[in-house]
């Protein structure tokens, strides 16, 4: 007999193939680090309720979308087995992604009431002085709004756009396989949340419309004027239970609007075809939060710098991979009859 030598090469995941994964380095799994914080936060949350008199009703019928919600997502991440469809396991990961950011907005969104009880007097007058410095008429940008109803209407479709672009980049992590970037992004929202829930304790405020238009009302932004009723009563207990289904965004400092446009243009630069429509729509989104936000430009920038410092953090913390000496291919030797 004798002996011939035949070489193999070991079969690369699918997920190498488009583009995703590194073929000479070794894939990161951070599906823990998203759970353990989710986890994490959800134990402090829970702290800084109690330490604040702050309850949430779970029988309200206004958590009814939520848990619906809920339900679908669940059924559809555990529910859809590959094989059964060619999709299936992209809508399963979507459904995933969606759910936890969810999660995690929902989760900072609440955080913001028991920090608001937490604090003490209001910032505005700083702020306002930091914009004038910065040569920012907050009032001559209200009129111009005010006076033009095409700039309400693009304005307030922006400034809504928030949700809009990560499903987008979710549905496009999920199609292409790209796990590690989509754990990055929720990792990276994630640390945002919590740096802007801790600088807006050291100054609250009721914004620029509040403290700054005292006549009638020409145009009545999405944000609305609640910081100035809505965080003294959180202070006073006047306001002891959260209510999920009208949860108002009392945040002037740092910006959360603009910490999310930061985090959506970064994650989408990477993809060719995303890049410029990302770009375009979270441009639009950060021009309409000073008004439709109620924000100061202060509150604008330092959204902007805890987005970048989330980002920057991360990439040291969650590399897209993990180097590894490549290893070379297996031959196998078989001997076949003469």
């Amino acid at each position: 007999m004798n002996d011939v030598s035949i070489a193999t090469t070991p079969r690369l995941p699918a997920d190498i193939h488009r583009g995703a994964l590194p073929a000479h380095g070794s894939v990161p799994d951070y599906g823990w680090w998203i759970g353990g914080g989710m986890i994490f936060s959800l134990a402090i949350l829970t702290m800084m309720m109690h330490v604040a008199g702050l309850s949430i009703d779970p029988y309200d019928a206004d958590n009814i979308p939520f848990y619906v919600s809920g339900v679908v997502l669940l059924a559809l991440r555990f529910g859809l087995r590959e094989g059964i469809w060619r999709h299936a396991r992209a809508v399963a990961d979507c459904a995933e992604y969606y759910g936890v950011f969810t999660m995690l907005a929902l989760m900072g969104a609440v955080a913001s009431y028991p920090v608001a009880a937490l604090t003490h007097g209001f910032h505005d007058a700083a702020l306002q002085r930091i914009d004038a410095l910065l040569h920012f008429d907050w009032l001559a940008w209200y009129r111009l709004v005010a006076e033009t109803p095409v700039l309400q209407t693009l304005g307030l479709a922006a400034y809504r756009s928030i949700y809009l672009t990560p499903a987008i980049l979710f549905a496009t992590f999920a199609f292409t396989g790209d796990r590690v970037a989509a754990h990055r992004f929720l990792a990276t929202f994630w640390l945002t949340a919590i740096g802007t829930l801790i600088l807006y304790a050291f100054m609250p405020a009721i914004g620029p419309f509040s403290y700054l238009w005292h006549q009638p009302i020409a145009y009545m932004p999405e944000s609305e004027q609640w910081q100035h009723g809505l965080i003294p009563a959180l202070r006073d207990h006047s306001v002891r239970v959260v209510d999920l289904g009208h949860l108002r965004g009392i945040v002037s400092a740092p910006s959360f609007h603009a910490a999310a446009a930061t985090l959506y243009i970064n994650a989408a630069w990477r993809m060719p075809r995303l890049r410029w429509p990302v770009l375009a729509l979270n441009a639009a989104m950060l021009l309409a939060t000073p008004v439709e936000g109620t924000h100061y430009l202060i509150d604008i920038l330092l959204g902007t710098i805890v987005a970048l410092a989330a980002i920057a953090t991360l990439h040291r913390l969650m590399p897209h991979s993990i180097a590894r000496r490549p290893v070379a291919n297996h031959v196998a030797a078989a001997r076949l009859p003469r």
